[in-house]
């Protein structure tokens, strides 16, 4: 018999999220629902590469591919939107991954059946996929943002595949001034703080030298234990890694990690 886990409560909890919109703003829309008062300061943003001519003949040519792996839902999206232009039905054949379930749900919603981790959501896990273990002479499509990881390109090409790396996006930091950052990060002062990824983690370090927080002490919801070992090292103290980085798994943890550190009182101290 299942057994009905309690809502998260966060009343008056200062969260602050990070990621990239739109997933900032449905992220927050989950905490305000479990009573958080929250900020979105988003320190990475993406924007869509332009169309060259060399891409559009990699997309006509999909059907070469044996594997095809989406690093992130935007670039499954973004690949998406290009083979329905110009393919009137997705060619067979091909194995499609997602690294992680997010990834791959954008994925299904086009009638794939992606293949992902069937625990963890990094490229690590993806690479212990065993379909991605023997790949002598298949070609394999990746799509990702402009810059990046090289784990799997250069894990891959490792095990004799061939990898056409597609880039899709660029990432860049946005542009704050000093007042935004400082009535984010000093006078709101998070309890804790949403990053996923690690650039978006150096990004928010960046932002914040010029300012006199005192965010080390907070607690960190990162990704993975790369991230997190990345956070130890800049000085923070509390780095935590979700169940899942699904929108419930990420606000059930801050629930919980908060909750513990002031005794379960449900207070900020």
């Amino acid at each position: 018999m299942a057994i009905n886990q309690p809502e998260p409560d966060l009343s008056g909890r200062r969260i602050l999220v990070c990621r990239p919109e739109p997933e900032a703003s449905r992220l927050a829309g989950r905490f305000r629902a479990a009573g958080a008062d929250v900020r979105i300061l988003p320190v990475i943003d993406r924007q869509p590469l332009p169309e060259t001519p060399e891409r559009r003949t990699l997309i006509l040519s999909l059907d070469e591919y044996a594997h095809i792996i989406a690093v992130s839902p935007f670039a499954a999206r973004l690949l998406l939107d290009e083979v329905d232009t110009w393919w009137p039905q997705i060619p067979m054949g091909i194995r499609w991954y997602g690294v992680g379930a997010g990834t791959a749900a954008v994925l299904a919603e086009h009638g794939l059946n992606p293949r992902m981790p069937p625990e963890g959501w990094t490229s690590e896990a993806l690479l212990a996929l065993p379909s991605l273990n023997n790949l002598q002479g298949e070609r394999v499509l990746l799509a990702r943002g402009e810059t990046g990881r090289e784990l799997i390109r250069e894990t891959l090409e490792s095990r004799g595949a061939r990898v056409t790396p597609l880039p899709l996006y660029r990432r860049f930091c946005p542009d704050y001034t000093p007042e935004q950052i400082q009535a984010t990060l000093e006078t709101f002062a998070p309890e804790a703080i949403i990053v996923l990824s690690g650039e978006t983690l150096n990004n928010l370090i960046a932002l914040s030298a010029n300012s006199s927080h005192n965010l080390y002490d907070r607690l960190l919801i990162v990704p993975a234990d790369r991230v997190a070992e990345q956070a130890r090292e800049a000085g923070f103290r509390n780095p935590c890694i979700p169940g899942s980085l699904a929108d419930n798994d990420i606000v059930a943890t801050v629930a919980t990690q908060l909750a513990g550190r002031d005794g379960g009182s449900g207070k900020a101290k």
